[in-house]
């Protein structure tokens, strides 16, 4: 069960990054539709179960090592494949971009420092950990998760024991706020899309460390699950507030200052724990992509990447997300085939295999 749950705090610690755990995610994908966006938060709940549970299984059955080989062959098709690992590898690095970028959000709100700062500690201490092998990365990202659970728990139940207006009143003001997508629907897919795009390589990886599939796919259901139920509770939070917050970069966080001054900084130390475990795993899994890991060649393309990503995470966090986020969205729909298509394809080769060894 320890294994279990090292699995399921891991893949959550994945997806959960700058937009997530900061609201700005939870704000453009449901919050923005009111109570329509409340029945895409438990859509999303059910979809992140299957998903979670179905990559980290996948990456046990393959014992991948990188992405590559996983996707090759749970897409069963060459042009597929290619099409999914194209998707990944640009998500992995965009996000990474996105979260370095998020990091300069979280000081310049909450202490009044230049973005600059937060932006130059992320880039150094996430290029250091990279340099570590795949179950020091999962434990450094699976042990920061437990305190943004808590966390999160606190500021929904504040939020929502301190209403001053009904929802049916916040709806109004909901509904009027930026959207990433035009439907709400169409949101909630394209959010578990988008995600799944972002933990696919990380969570291959962390089930091909794992040698029983029984394990990996209950760590990743427990994992898809807790995601999602997370995701509706931020969202009510959020939904019950969100004439006061819906104007900050981090709506989370500016619930947790209404709550306590000290509780914030709290919260933003784990907030920025959150922005770094998913640039980790996004670089980490980015260059395992093209190197092998722990070679002097992976540490110099881990460089490379970080000088990179620190010069285009200049464009801007909430720009980032709103462009960024739903367009990896639509293009995830491929992975979203291939892994739902998987079992049955893989199922049937290896009855195949069993007939022609008979």
């Amino acid at each position: 069960m320890k294994k279990v749950m090292k699995i399921a705090s891991a893949f959550i610690g994945i997806i959960v990054g700058a937009g997530f755990a900061s609201g700005q995610e939870i704000l453009q994908y449901f919050t923005s539709f009111g109570y329509l966006g409340t029945i895409g938060t438990i859509i999303s709940t059910a979809l992140f179960a299957y998903m979670g549970m179905m990559l980290v299984k996948l990456g046990t059955r393959t014992q991948a090592t990188s992405h590559k080989e996983a996707v090759y062959k749970v897409s069963g098709n060459k042009w597929l494949g290619r099409i999914v690992d194209y998707v990944i590898i640009l998500t992995l690095f965009g996000v990474g971009v996105v979260m370095i970028a998020g990091a300069g959000s979280i000081p310049s709100q909450q202490f009044g420092l230049p973005p600059l700062v937060g932006v130059i500690f992320m880039s150094v201490i996430v290029m250091a950990t990279i340099m570590m092998n795949v179950d020091k990365v999962v434990n450094v990202i699976g042990s920061i998760t437990p305190f943004l659970i808590i966390t999160v728990l606190i500021i929904s139940g504040y939020s929502l024991f301190t209403m001053d207006q009904s929802f049916s009143d916040l709806n109004a003001v909901a509904v009027d706020q930026p959207s990433a997508l035009s439907n709400w629907f169409i949101s909630a897919i394209n959010y578990v899309s988008f995600n799944v795009a972002v933990g696919a390589s990380m969570s291959l990886l962390m089930g091909g460390n794992e040698k029983d599939e029984r394990t990996s796919a209950l760590g990743g259901l427990l994992g898809g699950l807790g995601l999602g139920i997370m995701i509706v509770i931020s969202h009510l939070a959020i939904f019950s507030k969100v004439d006061a917050v819906a104007s900050y970069d981090m709506p989370l966080l500016a619930l947790v200052d209404g709550l306590s001054p000290v509780l914030g900084t709290f919260y933003s130390i784990v907030l920025f724990g959150m922005v770094f475990n998913t640039a980790v795993s996004m670089f980490f899994s980015f260059a395992a992509r093209y190197t092998e890991v722990g070679t002097s060649q992976h540490k110099k393309f881990v460089l490379i990447t970080g000088v990179v990503a620190f010069g285009l995470s200049f464009v801007g966090f909430t720009e980032l997300v709103a462009f960024f986020y739903p367009l990896i969205g639509y293009m995830g729909l491929f992975l979203i085939v291939a892994l739902v298509t998987a079992p049955f394809r893989l199922k049937k080769e290896h009855k195949n295999t069993e007939r022609l060894s008979a």
